[in-house]
């Protein structure tokens, strides 16, 4: 009898075992460095694939597009190709054991104005019609697929300035969503002679809608140097002081202390470099040279790999952009930068 019990004992400890594993390895879709591409609005699905592969990555963010006229209109819908295209990609995904991003991609003017600008006339309409948007991502998508992470806006700077709003629309996604929620900024600059652009960045930094996040996401495309060509080193110096426009601006602190404030991980929701000289000029800008410059994109990505790969307060990256290779994809990374990426959190 006593073996009995003994075995029934043993038997239930096995399961528990067991049971306390798988509920790790699931609590390890949150928890774990997210290693993540973006993909382009136009990805393919097959080209995608490749790239996770190739990248060695955990992780997807896949964007919905969201048609927005102008950048002052208040018109606004998911583009249904887009919708259908993603609800494919994930289900393939899912089945690899691949963590996915959802994100509502705002794209307006068919693509040709910046998020950043978008300035939309009635800005209450705007809340009210964005909530809906996201209303329907989590009904038709992201709870029925079982998306990991939902980023409930993008580098809308002009609209940042509203954080009851934005406040409020995280905890109305929270309310209806599993996962993690976080908000997307963009990034920013300081210099010790321009007083505009300190108090623009501690108003960020005091932006209630980073309480609210589950961690802080920022667009990361800092401007670090104006010669065309870096040494590693230099961009690592200047990512602690920045020496384009003499601003010296420290990145890594002025990251640091959103973490600091908040107590919250941060992570770099797009993290891309153009394929041109003077990439680390003006990263977020594909046009930025006329020369093309693999090595020098490859140099970007390993600076940021040797300041911040070892914080334990990054949460990860996402590499921006891959899913469709072309002549006019000046972000797609280079078997250069390919080979620094893929041996990131590896």
């Amino acid at each position: 009898m006593r073996k009995k019990i003994l075995i029934i004992i043993t038997s239930l400890v096995i399961l528990s075992v067991i049971f306390t594993i798988k509920s790790t390895n699931k609590n390890n879709t949150i928890t774990e460095k997210i290693k993540s591409v973006n993909l382009s609005t136009d990805y393919e699905i097959e080209q995608a694939l490749k790239d996770i592969d190739d990248l060695k990555v955990n992780t997807v963010n896949v964007p919905i597009v969201i048609e927005i006229p102008d950048l002052n209109s208040n018109n606004m819908k998911i583009n249904s190709y887009s919708k259908e295209k993603a609800i494919r990609l994930i289900r393939i995904l899912k089945a690899k054991g691949i963590n996915i991003i959802l994100e509502a991609y705002p794209w307006i003017a068919n693509g040709s104005k910046y998020e950043t600008d978008y300035n939309p006339a009635n800005k209450e309409k705007f809340f009210e019609d964005w909530k809906n948007i996201l209303n329907i991502l989590i009904k038709d998508i992201a709870n029925k697929y079982d998306i990991d992470i939902m980023i409930i806006a993008s580098n809308f700077s002009k609209l940042e300035r509203y954080e009851d709003n934005w406040c409020d629309i995280v905890n109305f996604v929270k309310e209806g969503f599993k996962g993690k929620v976080t908000y997307k900024t963009t990034w920013w600059y300081t210099a010790s002679w321009d007083k505009k652009s300190n108090e623009d960045y501690y108003k960020k930094l005091n932006n209630k809608v980073f309480s609210k996040v589950d961690f802080i996401s920022i667009a990361a495309y800092f401007e670090l140097s104006d010669k065309k060509e870096n040494t590693v080193k230099e961009l690592v110096n200047a990512l602690n002081s920045t020496t384009i426009y003499n601003r010296n601006q420290n990145v890594l602190e002025e990251i640091y202390r959103f973490y600091e404030k908040y107590n919250k991980p941060i992570y770099f929701a797009e993290l891309g470099f153009p394929k041109k000289d003077n990439a680390a000029t003006h990263p977020w800008n594909s046009e930025v040279s006329n020369v093309e410059n693999s090595k020098e994109q490859a140099r970007c990505f390993k600076a940021y790999k040797i300041v911040f790969e070892d914080k334990d307060y990054i949460k990860g990256f996402s590499v921006f952009a891959v899913g469709k290779k072309g002549k006019d994809k000046n972000f797609y990374p280079s078997k250069e930068s390919i080979e620094i990426i893929s041996s990131w959190y590896y």
